[in-house]
């Protein structure tokens, strides 16, 4: 006898149903709530909340604040988009902000609601450092990187007052907003597909503001998708 939740000759019918999901959401760009997904896929209401919130803790899916879900950041990196991906694309840049600076930077993205650091660059020398390593989960509202990642994308419902003065200024600065003692200078890297940000973070508070103008330049190198094609 087939085992409950699998299909007649093996395979997964959780993981046929996720990427059923994956699918619909990959045919509607303008993005899909729940009930819209259960219908054009035919499953249960609360069937499809539970894979579109694994999908989105995983990246799969991105969800905004209507509660309308997307394709997630995921998955131009698994299907080959052309052209370099933007971490190819942001290393050579962070490590030489990183040594320019003689600070960590980093790249910064939107991975559901928090920001994720998914490249960093250690300056050359022992100065004042704050060491910031990859894989660092913050929220979005909060701190250089995530701010200036939600302000590289257009405006959202409910997204925090100062997004749209980032977007306008092209940079932020912020004070231990996430970290106590940190100093962060971020640029946002908008026409990506995922929201994104290069960040700078240091416990001098003089190298933060000395920062702003060389992580703008990194932005401008890092440029948009059609620059490296």
């Amino acid at each position: 006898m087939t085992p409950p939740n699998e299909p007649e000759g093996g395979g997964s019918q959780t993981l046929e149903r996720g990427l059923a999901i994956l699918v619909e959401l990959g045919r509607h760009p303008e993005g899909l709530n729940t009930s819209q997904v259960a219908a054009a896929t035919g499953f249960h209401r609360s069937i499809a909340h539970r894979l579109l919130v694994s999908l989105h803790r995983t990246g799969f899916a991105a969800r905004d604040d209507d509660g309308r879900y997307t394709v997630g950041p995921v998955v131009p990196g698994l299907v080959g988009a052309p052209g370099p991906s933007l971490r190819t694309v942001a290393e050579p840049v962070l490590q030489r902000l990183a040594r320019r600076l003689d600070a960590t930077a980093s790249l910064v993205e939107a991975v559901g609601s928090v920001a994720v650091t998914t490249l960093v660059a250690e300056p050359p020398t022992d100065g004042p450092l704050f060491w910031y390593r990859k894989g660092s989960r913050d929220p979005l509202d909060h701190g250089s990187g995530g701010l200036a990642a939600l302000a590289s994308g257009p405006p959202r419902a409910a997204e925090p007052d100062r997004v749209q003065a980032i977007r306008e200024a092209g940079h932020v600065i912020t004070h231990g907003e996430v970290n106590p003692g940190a100093h962060g200078v971020a640029a946002p890297l908008p026409g990506w597909p995922v929201r994104a940000a290069i960040n700078v973070v240091t416990s001098d508070p003089g190298l933060a503001e000395r920062a702003i103008p060389h992580v703008r330049e990194a932005a401008a190198a890092i440029g948009v998708p059609g620059d490296h094609l």
